[in-house]
């Protein structure tokens, strides 16, 4: 199964510049109710992923940073605690699975290490529960 029938393509996916300040990534993740973006460098490259809980961190861990003055600090100095992998576009369905027990979602990207989109843990297990299905001919697969 080609991964390119899972992909959100970039121009759907909520991501910010690695640029961005702490302000602009948390009105953005509020505005767009999201827990974690994908951050994207100036070549257009996957280069990690910010969640809520690296912004609180910043926040806690550093005296004197307000939400008045987040708009000082850029995305480069909060420390990220996840590190969602990212797969190429010809990746297996099998390594989709693999990265999506740890992560809501695998970031994509082409031959050039350009991001291209996501692929969300949702599609991966309806493909997977599809899958049990079609091998199960529609026979219940966990019974009471």
């Amino acid at each position: 199964m080609n991964i390119a029938f899972f992909l959100i393509p970039k121009k759907e996916v909520v991501h910010l510049p690695i640029t961005s300040t702490m302000r602009q990534a948390i009105e953005k993740m509020e505005y767009h109710r999201y827990t974690a973006v994908p951050l994207i460098d100036r070549e257009g490259k996957y280069v990690g992923t910010l969640t809520e809980g690296d912004l609180l961190w910043k926040l806690k861990n550093t005296p004197g940073l307000t939400f008045e003055n987040m708009h000082r600090l850029s995305l480069t100095e909060v420390p990220r605690r996840m590190n969602n992998k990212p797969v190429h576009i010809y990746a297996q369905m099998e390594e989709l699975v693999s990265l999506a027990v740890e992560q809501n979602f695998v970031p994509v990207m082409d031959d050039r290490g350009v991001f291209i989109g996501i692929v969300r843990r949702r599609e991966i297990m309806e493909y997977c529960a599809g899958m049990l299905e079609t091998r199960n001919f529609g026979k219940t697969v966990c019974s009471s």
